[in-house]
C-alpha cells in the first residue's frame, strides 16, 4: 500500500502537470450577465476526487476507517463531495486537497475542504471589496488601459456600469458593485483565470450626461438585474 508521501508525490506531479485553464470546468460564465452555467462534472473531476480520499486514507487513518468505514458510506460521501466541489477544476481539488492535509489536524468536512480550494482572497491578489469600488471609481478612462490591482475589479465595474458609478451617490451604486464583484470574486476563488480588459475603440461612456429621469431609469433597472 502506498504511503502518505508516495501519494503526496504522485499528486504535486499531476498537479504540474495539469494544463492551466482559463476558466473552470464546472462553470463557464458569461462576463456580461455574471451568472455561471450548470456545472459539469468530467472524468477528470472523479478522478480528483478519488485522489483525494485516498490521500485522506492515508494521512486521516483512523479518522477515516470511523467515518467512512463502510463501502456505502464512503460512495456516498465520495457522491456528496463530487457535487460541493465540481465547481473547481480538478488540480485545484488537488491542490486543496495538499493544503488540507497540511493543515489540517483532523479529518476536514466538505465546508473546510472547500475553503482550502479556494485559498483567502488575498492570495489571489483580490481587494477587498471596498477598495475595488473605490479604484473602480477612481480610475480614469479608458478603463481598458488602466493598470488594475487585478482584473476581477474591471470586469466588476463594468458589469455595474461605469456611467452608472460615476454619476452616482455611493449609497445607490455601491450595493450594486458589491453584487457584481463578489460574484466575480467566487469564479476566481474557483479556479477561472478571468480575461484581460480588452482595450475598445469607442469610449467607453457617453459624453452627453442622462437627465434625471433617464437616470432615475437606469439605476431601477440595474438595481432589479441584481435582485437589489
Amino acid at each position: 500500500m502506498q504511503d502518505s508521501k508516495q501519494l503526496l508525490n504522485q499528486v504535486e506531479q499531476k498537479i504540474a502537470r495539469s494544463p492551466k485553464t482559463s476558466q473552470t470546468e464546472a462553470g463557464r460564465s458569461d462576463s456580461q450577465s455574471g451568472q455561471q452555467s450548470k456545472q459539469q462534472v468530467t472524468s477528470e473531476h472523479i478522478d480528483a476526487i478519488n485522489q483525494v480520499f485516498a490521500l485522506f486514507r492515508v494521512n486521516y487513518h483512523n479518522q477515516f476507517h470511523a467515518a467512512f468505514g463502510k463501502t456505502e458510506l464512503l460512495n456516498t460521501a465520495k457522491k456528496l463531495w463530487l457535487e460541493s466541489l465540481s465547481r473547481f477544476t480538478p488540480d485545484v481539488i488537488l491542490k486543496g486537497a495538499k493544503t488540507a492535509i497540511e493543515t489540517c489536524e483532523y479529518l476536514p468536512t466538505v465546508h473546510k475542504m472547500i475553503q482550502c480550494c479556494q485559498g483567502a482572497p488575498g492570495s489571489h491578489g483580490l481587494p477587498d471589496v471596498h477598495a475595488a469600488y473605490i479604484e473602480a471609481c477612481q480610475a480614469p478612462s479608458p478603463k481598458a488601459e488602466h493598470h488594475w490591482s487585478h482584473p476581477a475589479v474591471y470586469h466588476a465595474g463594468r458589469e455595474a456600469d461605469w456611467f452608472f458609478l460615476a454619476n452616482n451617490s455611493e449609497r445607490d451604486t455601491f450595493p450594486i458593485f458589491k453584487t457584481c464583484y463578489e460574484s466575480i470574486c467566487e469564479r476566481v476563488l474557483a479556479g477561472e483565470q478571468l480575461p484581460a480588459p480588452e482595450v475598445l475603440a469607442l469610449p467607453e461612456s457617453t459624453e452627453t450626461p442622462l437627465s434625471k429621469e433617464e437616470n432615475a431609469k437606469r439605476m431601477a433597472k440595474l438595481r432589479e438585474e441584481m435582485g437589489l
